[in-house]
């Protein structure tokens, strides 16, 4: 489970809010990175945007390889493999 602690930031008068560093870090962000807010009721989630985009591909795409006749790991190298070859050719 993670690291679990309580932090908290002021609003500034234009609806700023500075994340306190250990957020910053416990996120994996840093200047320029941006954040994704979910809101959920009257609660609200900071989650790092990079990561949550990778999750919702993963969502999305759940059940493709299945779908698509890949089963195991020596499916997807094999496929990788012909595709390879097709690209040299």
């Amino acid at each position: 489970m993670a690291q679990q602690f309580v932090d908290n930031a002021k609003v500034m008068a234009k609806g700023q809010v500075t994340i306190p560093k250990d957020v910053r870090a416990a996120l994996g962000v840093g200047t320029g990175d941006r954040v994704t807010f979910l809101v959920d009721g009257s609660s609200v989630r900071i989650i790092n945007s990079a990561l949550y985009a990778m999750e919702m591909l993963q969502n999305q795409m759940a059940g493709e390889a299945q779908k698509s006749g890949l089963k195991d790991d020596e499916d997807v190298i094999a496929l990788v493999k012909s595709l390879r070859s097709e690209d040299t050719e």
